[in-house]
């Protein structure tokens, strides 16, 4: 053997790859260790039977096929398929194939590409469960929306029956007064959930310029009893941006979930302090709201913080589902949204919104 041949020999004994040499016959004429490291047959035994043997049941016909086009001298190119370990695994293999008409013989290298398989199979699964999971929410958000409209409709109606200048208690008066403000905001926030799921056209339609001191003062309006009894203290500062482009239901839901969640997770002993403010860098404008609550610790939550159903905090009436829809806003919209925080230091959530149109 000379120095050429041997070092030919030792490219071809210690490649990891799977370097395989076949015949029009159908059988492996020559393979090297990797073939037999991976399917866990003898070289004997994979030299012994026809190559499709070894070739997975659902695939057979297909490889066959393949075979027969290199006989006629065509060259293959990424081509995968699956074989049967000796152990009863199933593995992906990429090939490359170059016949030799003149000899009748394949020149193959197959790559193990089982690992890239499982990935795409889960990145797969996961898109399909949250495809399944968005309709299963805007279903859910629909129905809800709908059925309720009634009830609150009913309740309006009573109160649209009450004279509250008959009232003598001037408490009395504002707490009916409140109730009906509150419940006339239910029934806007509802009509405005179906009209966006019931859109025909794309939500990009619904963007438009909106004025973040009004948009908050409408979100807080809303929930003024839940501000005044956990004695929360919003300071706002909106001057480096007073405005921004997005979707105006979108943005309300932000605010209502991101202010809730503040007060929910209040540190006991410590009234909520929630600061809300915009900044503007590099032609972009964000959205920074921070509080005084329990905080996370990110080591341990890390991206699943706004994943769907994930619950942090020891909590019977949290859902997992605030910070998921806020992220699902922005995101939808070509924001972005971080979070920096600390166990019992509270929470800083940035948002970025989308690049502004220019005018």
């Amino acid at each position: 053997m000379s120095e050429t041949d041997f070092k030919y020999d030792l490219f071809f004994e210690l490649s990891a790859d799977l370097l395989c040499i076949a015949g029009y016959d159908g059988y492996f004429k020559k393979i090297n260790p990797a073939v037999s490291e991976l399917l866990g047959y003898t070289t004997e035994e994979l030299l012994a039977k026809p190559i499709n043997d070894f070739v997975y049941e659902e695939d057979k016909f297909q490889t066959a096929q393949v075979r027969t086009e290199l006989t006629k001298a065509k060259p293959l190119r990424n081509f995968e398929n699956r074989y049967v370990t000796k152990a009863g695994e199933i593995v992906w293999l990429s090939w490359t194939s170059q016949p030799i008409e003149s000899e009748k013989l394949i020149f193959a290298v197959a790559k193990n590409v089982t690992h890239k398989k499982k990935l795409e199979e889960e990145r797969n699964t996961l898109l399909a469960n949250l495809t399944r999971i968005n309709q299963e929410l805007k279903q859910f958000t629909y129905t809800t929306s709908h059925d309720l409209r009634s009830p609150v409709n009913n309740l309006l109606s009573i109160f649209s029956l009450i004279d509250v200048s008959r009232i003598e208690d001037q408490k009395t008066a504002k707490f009916v007064g409140t109730l009906k403000l509150a419940s006339d905001q239910l029934r806007r926030t509802m009509d405005n959930y179906v009209d966006i799921l019931i859109e025909k056209h794309d939500v990009h339609a619904n963007i438009k310029e909106i004025d973040l001191a009004e948009n908050l003062r409408e979100v807080l309006q809303s929930i003024s009893s839940l501000v005044q009894t956990s004695q929360a203290t919003i300071q706002t500062n909106f001057e480096a941006a007073p405005t921004v482009h997005f979707n105006e239901v979108y943005l309300k839901s932000i605010f209502l979930n991101l202010i809730t969640n503040a007060i929910k997770y209040a540190r006991p002993g410590f009234p909520p302090e929630i600061s809300i403010y915009s900044e503007q860098e590099n032609g972009q404008i964000k959205l920074i709201i921070t509080d005084n609550g329990q905080g996370f610790d990110l080591e341990k939550v890390k991206d699943r913080i706004f994943g769907l159903h994930q619950k942090f905090l020891d909590r019977s009436d949290s859902k997992g589902i605030g910070l998921y829809l806020v992220h699902s806003h922005i995101t939808s919209l070509g924001g972005k949204i971080s979070v920096e925080s600390k166990p019992n230091q509270g929470a800083k959530f940035i948002i970025t919104f989308p690049e502004q149109p220019q005018f």
